[in-house]
């Protein structure tokens, strides 16, 4: 594990040009692109639609793809419809379940195992406020929380947003989603005994507000977007502070593939939060902070929450205000294939 001197970079903000201590300037509007848009991707059954699609995260074989959107909806409470579906390769559904079992559909993440992780981030009707182990075929194995109520104690949450499994098998949970739900990381063990909780309301070191997001690195870190403090927050799995980034904008959503490259999905900056930063997807190494690529709005009004990349570097992004699941492949595969 590295130091918090050697992973903590002096961070300045002019017209979203970010500054790496004594590093060169950055413009991490300007970017390159480097990606192409593929509507259409997934091929849906008849009659679904896409609702708002939060969660994005890819299977062990790292080529499918599972999305956790809100029953072809702005919410699953009512709906009849399987909010977890996983997509092949070429975009063919070949599993869904958890109809009637969510109301507000949020965080997803894929284990070591493969098995699936998902958030509930609203309580009603005896439901919500909880995180759910899947098995790949759709057996429940583990949920965390009390269902349907909210709380701050080690046996509930308040609006829990992600979650994410170390390689030991200890759980993450970012817990809360703004205004007045919580505002802190949930540790649990692997069979789900309580370990401990950091974090508060705030905008200092590991405060937060909005923890929307979270991934871990290939050290084991814990990256957590701390959306509406407009930066990422770093720690060790005992929940100490390491640094804080910024130059990834407004974070909804972040991802770390095998490589140890981040993906963070910006789906609010512009003239309202975070001025001087344009919404879009940037890519940048962990190892660096150094943002290497930008997919801008692809002609859409408002970018993805959720955000994933396979083994062969394509990226799938969610999006919430438009209501579907978009496939960025990179522009020169096809030259070269």
């Amino acid at each position: 594990m590295r130091s918090s001197t050697s992973v903590l970079f002096g961070v300045a903000l002019v017209a979203a040009t970010v500054s790496f201590g004594a590093a060169e300037a950055q413009d991490v509007n300007s970017a390159p692109n480097g990606y192409r848009v593929i509507d259409n991707w997934a091929q849906l059954p008849p009659g679904r639609a896409w609702g708002m699609a939060i969660g994005i995260d890819i299977d062990r074989d790292g080529r499918s793809v599972w999305v956790f959107d809100r029953c072809g909806a702005k919410s699953c409470t009512g709906s009849p419809l399987a909010p977890l579906q996983k997509f092949d390769a070429s975009g063919k559904l070949v599993a869904s379940f958890g109809a009637g079992m969510f109301n507000w559909p949020h965080g997803l993440f894929v284990d070591r195992e493969g098995n699936i992780w998902v958030t509930d981030g609203k309580g009603e009707g005896g439901k919500g406020h909880v995180v759910v182990k899947f098995s790949p075929d759709g057996k429940v194995l583990m949920t965390l929380g009390t269902p349907g109520v909210a709380g701050a104690d080690e046996r509930h949450f308040n609006a829990p947003s992600d979650v994410v499994v170390a390689a030991n098998g200890d759980i993450f949970v970012a817990d809360g989603h703004g205004e007045a739900t919580n505002a802190r990381i949930v540790k649990f063990a692997k069979d789900g005994t309580f370990i401990k909780a950091w974090g508060q309301k705030g905008a200092g070191p590991g405060e937060f507000d909005s923890p929307h997001g979270l991934a871990i690195d290939s050290q084991g870190r814990i990256f957590v977007a701390d959306r509406s403090n407009d930066r990422i927050q770093i720690f060790d799995q005992g929940g100490k502070f390491l640094a804080e980034w910024k130059q990834f904008g407004r974070p909804s959503g972040i991802f770390i593939d095998k490589h140890d490259i981040l993906y963070a999905a910006d789906s609010q900056s512009g003239q309202k939060f975070n001025k001087g930063f344009k919404q879009g997807i940037r890519i940048g190494s962990v190892k660096d902070g150094k943002v290497t690529a930008f997919i801008d709005n692809a002609g859409t009004t408002e970018m993805p929450e959720g955000v994933a990349a396979d083994d062969q570097g394509n990226v799938f992004a969610g999006f919430t205000a438009n209501m579907t699941v978009k496939k960025f492949e990179k522009s020169d595969r096809r030259a070269a294939n």
